[in-house]
């Protein structure tokens, strides 16, 4: 694994990490008086309008369908009417996912698709009535229209009244012109009228319209915000789907890395302990046709065979060692963590405080993760220090790596810490970076404990 500490300086990566981007654009206007000419502003304004004609016509089509189905029970017809009441609201909810993601930015994965087993049209129709995705894409279109009715009403009333009140200076003269009286009418009755009529009530009504249209986009936003949870929960994928495909990822994930390692355990053994092996057989066969002929060169051919032999000897323990070490399995990560440190090129302080020992496979997962991280600080960090603490956080196994290197760190550059963070990733874990240019790096990992 090799992570490019000098490359990129000044990024911050991974989980935790949500800073402004350098080219971020800066507004001169405050939030609350660009609100109400900025784009999304009018996009939410433009949901809210459209979901009550929509609503008016999921709901319709909703109930309709669904009370003829069920009242057709009593029949064979009620099950093919609930099918294509199910159907139909599907349709909607596609049409709704597409509605939110173009008008309120939300991106809602498409629920998980109806499964046929068998052809013909009653396995179609039973696969259907199975799917609870179907149920809640109907619970949608009946819940989506009061709340679309309340959502219209209250946003265009604020959004009507706050720009007539902010225009009216504008369009006030209509009334002494084309209406026969001074102004806006505020209040009436057979003996007094008010009207907006003077300057100081046309000022204060504009001010009060300001307010108003300041303030809409906000409750806007806040309407759209239920819009937004029941579009989330209701037409996307429910979670144990969704947890389906993210195992899915990870097993291939895993089995890439098995693959990998595997991979990297042949080439090792075809190029380090198996080539020595080979030499080896070769010397002492010439070795044994020397021994009767000149016994000296023989038993130094022997020596050097000897000599093979210590070494295939070593790379096969380093071999074994990177598998999985004894140490690991007979001590614990306290000893193994100790062990890998010694080989590191720079001092290692090991801090583990563990009350007992987690699974072993996330056990050797926390050994590797050190180790490669350790090797990275040895190869490309230039630190004079560095620190692991590894503690128990409930249910979670914490391990923490700091050094005093260069920095600059980055997770998302296609490094070998990307391919660290899936494998973590792949049972659960979680690994976030903090490397800024000029260090110190801090890389903490977060484990499932499963003692």
């Amino acid at each position: 694994m090799a992570t490019e500490y000098g490359q990129g300086y000044g990024h911050r990566s991974g989980p935790g990490f949500h800073g402004a981007a350098a080219g971020e654009r800066r507004h001169r206007l405050p939030a609350a008086l660009r609100a109400p000419i900025e784009a999304r502003s009018w996009r939410e304004f433009g949901y809210v309008m459209l979901g009550l004609p929509l609503g008016i016509a999921m709901f319709t089509f909703a109930i309709t369908m669904f009370s003829l189905g069920a009242g057709l029970l009593v029949t064979f017809l009620g099950v093919p009417v609930l099918a294509g009441a199910l159907a139909g609201c599907r349709g909607f909810g596609a049409l709704e996912r597409a509605r939110a993601r173009g008008l309120l930015g939300v991106e809602v994965d498409s629920p998980e698709r109806v499964t046929v087993r068998r052809q013909g049209a009653m396995a179609w129709m039973g696969a259907i009535l199975k799917n609870g995705s179907s149920w809640r894409h109907l619970l949608y279109a009946v819940l989506q229209f009061p709340w679309a009715v309340f959502s219209f009403v209250v946003a265009l009333t604020f959004w009507a009244y706050g720009w007539a009140m902010l225009t009216y200076p504008l369009w006030f003269w209509l009334f002494p012109v084309y209406g026969g009286q001074g102004g806006l009418q505020l209040y009436g009755d057979g003996t007094h009228s008010i009207y907006l009529d003077n300057p100081f009530e046309i000022t204060v009504t504009a001010l009060l319209g300001l307010l108003i249209t300041m303030a809409t986009p906000w409750i806007v936003r806040a309407l759209t915000t239920v819009d937004r949870l029941m579009v989330l929960g209701l037409l996307g994928p429910s979670r144990l789907a969704t947890r389906v495909v993210e195992l899915e990822s990870d097993r291939g994930v895993v089995v890439d890395t098995a693959a990998a390692d595997l991979r990297r355990i042949e080439r090792d053994l075809h190029d380090g302990a198996q080539a020595r092996l080979v030499n080896l057989a070769m010397g002492l066969g010439l070795a044994k046709e020397k021994l009767t002929e000149d016994p000296q060169e023989a038993a130094r051919m022997v020596d050097e065979a000897h000599g093979e032999v210590k070494t295939a000897l070593q790379e096969l323990r380093d071999l074994a060692r990177g598998i999985h070490p004894a140490v690991l399995t007979d001590r614990g990560l306290d000893a193994a963590l100790s062990s890998v440190a010694t080989r590191c090129t720079v001092p290692v302080a090991v801090d583990v405080d563990l009350p007992a020992r987690p699974a072993p496979a996330i056990e050797g997962i926390a050994y590797f993760t050190v180790s490669e991280l350790l090797q990275n600080i040895s190869k490309h960090a230039r630190a004079t220090r560095a620190t692991v603490d590894v503690w128990r956080v409930e249910n979670r196994l914490m391990l923490q790596v700091v050094d005093n290197g260069v920095g600059g760190a980055d997770v998302s550059a296609g490094s070998g810490l990307a391919g660290l963070a899936e494998r973590l990733d792949a049972v659960d874990g979680i690994l976030v970076v903090d490397s800024p240019a000029g260090g110190p790096t801090r890389i903490t990992a977060e484990l499932p404990w499963r003692g």
